[in-house]
């Protein structure tokens, strides 16, 4: 089964789900999912705001699968709305399975990114 790129979206950020990253019950935490999810939508961001972003929300996060050991996360992105200084990234996680062609949609969010200035403070999206 080849991988096929949700609709509208882009493959941002693909990585392996290592045994260091598990909960007792062998499940990878929900917490390094986001982490995974928080990179991505600061790639996006930044390149959409050409600069420096800062996260300042992810809303919506939806857990419907779990993760397992071995398996190739692969984070989709998609630019949902550009404000003045913010933007609202729409994220999908699907999850390669080890030592299978199989992939399932594991987890869902929106992360709402900030473009920031060298001191920090909020600058306009579209200033190069």
């Amino acid at each position: 089964m080849p991988d096929q790129t949700p609709e509208g979206m882009e493959l941002t950020l693909r990585t392996l789900a290592m045994p260091a990253d598990t909960n007792a019950a062998g499940d990878i935490f929900g917490g390094w999912v986001m982490s995974q999810m928080d990179l991505a939508a600061a790639i996006r961001a930044n390149e959409r705001s050409n600069g420096r972003t800062v996260t300042i929300a992810a809303d919506q996060i939806v857990f419907k699968k779990p993760v397992k050991v071995g398996d190739t996360l692969c984070v989709y992105t998609a630019v949902d709305h550009v404000g003045r200084t913010s933007m609202v990234i729409r994220i999908e996680v699907w999850a390669r399975r080890a030592y299978a062609a199989v992939r399932e949609h594991v987890t869902e969010a929106k992360f709402t990114m900030v473009a920031v200035d060298e001191s920090g403070k909020s600058r306009p999206v579209d200033l190069a």
